[in-house]
C-alpha cells in the first residue's frame, strides 16, 4: 500500500518489534491448537483464523480474528475485542487465542446477547472497544 492509500499509523516501538517477533517465532514453532497466524508482511496487525474445538457448538467451524498492536505493546493491549480489562503485558497473542477458543467452546448456544446491537453501533460510532464497558451474560464465570 502506498502511504497515500494507507491510515497513517505510527511505527511499533523497538520493544515491541523484539516482542511481537519473538511471539511469532514461537508461533511458528509451537502454533496454538485450533489457530493458524495467517503471514502478511504487516507485524502490527495479524490475521489469525480460529477453529472451533472439536465437541462444541462451534466444531469445524473458522473464524478470522483481527488483532492491532499499538506502538507500546505489551504495556498496552492490542485491539481485540475480548481483552477488556484482563490484559497483562506478560499475556501473549497465543495465550489471548487459547482464552477465545476457551470462550466459544463453553458456549451453551450460537446467539449474540440481547445488547449485541448497541454494542456494535457504538463501536461503529467510532468508538474504540477498549473504551467500552462489557457486560459478561454468562453467571458461571
Amino acid at each position: 500500500m502506498t502511504s497515500s492509500s494507507a491510515p497513517s499509523r505510527k511505527a511499533l516501538s523497538k520493544i515491541a518489534c523484539n516482542r511481537l517477533q519473538k511471539e511469532l517465532t514461537e508461533w511458528q514453532v509451537n502454533p496454538p491448537t485450533g489457530f493458524r497466524h495467517k503471514v502478511n508482511d504487516n507485524l502490527q496487525k495479524w490475521t489469525i483464523d480460529v477453529t472451533g474445538a472439536p465437541g462444541t457448538l462451534y466444531e469445524n467451524e473458522t473464524y478470522q480474528l483481527q488483532v492491532e498492536f499499538p506502538v507500546n505493546y505489551p504495556m498496552e493491549a492490542p485491539q481485540a475485542y475480548i481483552l477488556y480489562d484482563s490484559w497483562s503485558p506478560a499475556m501473549t497473542v497465543s495465550s489471548v487465542c487459547i482464552s477465545i477458543l476457551s470462550m466459544l467452546s463453553s458456549s451453551p448456544a450460537k446467539e449474540r446477547p440481547a445488547d449485541n446491537d448497541r454494542y456494535v453501533k457504538n463501536c461503529k460510532n467510532g468508538r474504540s472497544p477498549k473504551e467500552t464497558r462489557w457486560w459478561f451474560h454468562d453467571d458461571k464465570v
